[in-house]
Formats: C-alpha cells, structure tokens, sequence
C-alpha cells in the first residue's frame, strides 16, 4: 500500500499550476481517506474521489483520466472528466497534487 501511495503521489505531482487545492473542509484526515471533489454530471449532485485509492492519472490534451479502487481481476472504477482547454485539466491534476499533499501531512 506503501508503495501506491508513492506512485499515485509520483504521478500527482507531474502537473504545475498556481491554482487553489479544492478539497472537502474537515479537521482531520489521512492519506487513506482523502477527499478531493470533481465535477459531476449531474445538476444538483456533487461528487468526490478518495485519492487513498487512486491507482494513477492519465492526461491527453483537455481529458483527465482517473483509474482508481481497482481490485482484483481488474475490478475497478474509472472517471473521465474533459475540460475546455488543457490548462484546466492541469489544473484539476495540481488540485489533486495539492489535496494529496495536505492529507499526507496530516
């Protein structure tokens, strides 16, 4: 577990920007249980990932790719989120960087 958590920081850490970390408020936390909130697709819902099981990130021009909560036989969940302008998903990815960093630090 150690050594995802490595990567998934590794990988988090690729991006640069100067934008602000958007992550759930709360008082305590830690690396396994790090919230950190996406766009949802739906109007009037809101949704987070936990970025404790995150297996790793894909970007490809304004398209964000998260793989995470994968199992065994590749049991799994992924999230495509797309963007107007690679600048923003950059940015998500520096959000998650960030919210990664405060969790662990925690």
């Amino acid at each position: 577990m150690v050594a995802l958590r490595s990567l998934v920081c590794a990988c988090l850490a690729l991006a640069a920007s100067s934008a602000p970390a958007q992550s759930v408020p709360h008082a305590a936390g830690s690396v396994s249980f790090c919230l950190l909130q996406v766009p949802s697709s739906e109007p009037g819902r809101q949704r987070w990932v936990n970025l404790g099981i995150v297996q790793y990130v894909e970007t490809a021009q304004n398209e964000l790719h998260i793989v995470y909560g994968g199992g065994n036989f590749g049991a799994g969940y992924d999230l495509r989120l797309v963007y107007a302008s690679p600048e923003e998903a950059a940015a998500q990815v520096d959000r998650m960087r960030q919210t990664a960093a405060e969790c662990a630090a925690r």
